[in-house]
């Protein structure tokens, strides 16, 4: 198991990153160039860097992706191609299943429609230390999950 973290917009890389070295899992952030940082100094990160250009991190962490990794993305259409094959969680620390995904794409694409009509839709708040806190929970119960059932 690994965790792969799209890199480009997650504000909770350290958190899990931390989470990642209690149980010693390696971590793969996935981040455009444009993004450039030198590597972290820790042995369990990776930092895998792609071209500029839409959802060329969303093609390299699909390619990545192994069955029973842990994937952390704010993008929906990625999460509905990883379903299938690892377990797919938000920063916000609700993780994705396959009987609301249909949902949470089709509330994207009716914001989509109305951002095109020039009709502006509410932004996310702001990330508060409470949200990274709950997030790290999450997270570690879900790798508690995964662990619990391989051992069976």
């Amino acid at each position: 198991m690994k965790i792969l973290i799209d890199g480009d917009g997650s504000p909770v890389k350290q958190e899990a990153i931390s989470v990642a070295m209690l149980y010693d899992i390696p971590v793969v952030i996935v981040t455009s160039i444009a993004h450039y940082t030198s590597q972290p100094d820790n042995p369990l990160v990776t930092i895998h860097y792609v071209e500029k250009g839409p959802d060329s991190a969303d093609y390299e962490i699909f390619k990545l992706t192994n069955k029973g990794d842990v994937v952390i993305t704010q993008d929906y259409g990625l999460a509905s191609l990883l379903l299938n094959k690892a377990y797919v969680i938000h920063h916000n620390g609700k993780e994705y299943h396959k009987n609301s995904i249909d949902t949470l794409l089709t509330q994207r694409f009716l914001s989509q429609k109305e951002r095109l009509k020039g009709h502006h839709t509410k932004g996310p708040r702001q990330f508060t230390q409470k949200d990274r806190d709950y997030f790290t929970n999450q997270l570690n119960q879900l790798i508690e999950c995964i662990l619990l059932t391989n051992k069976q």
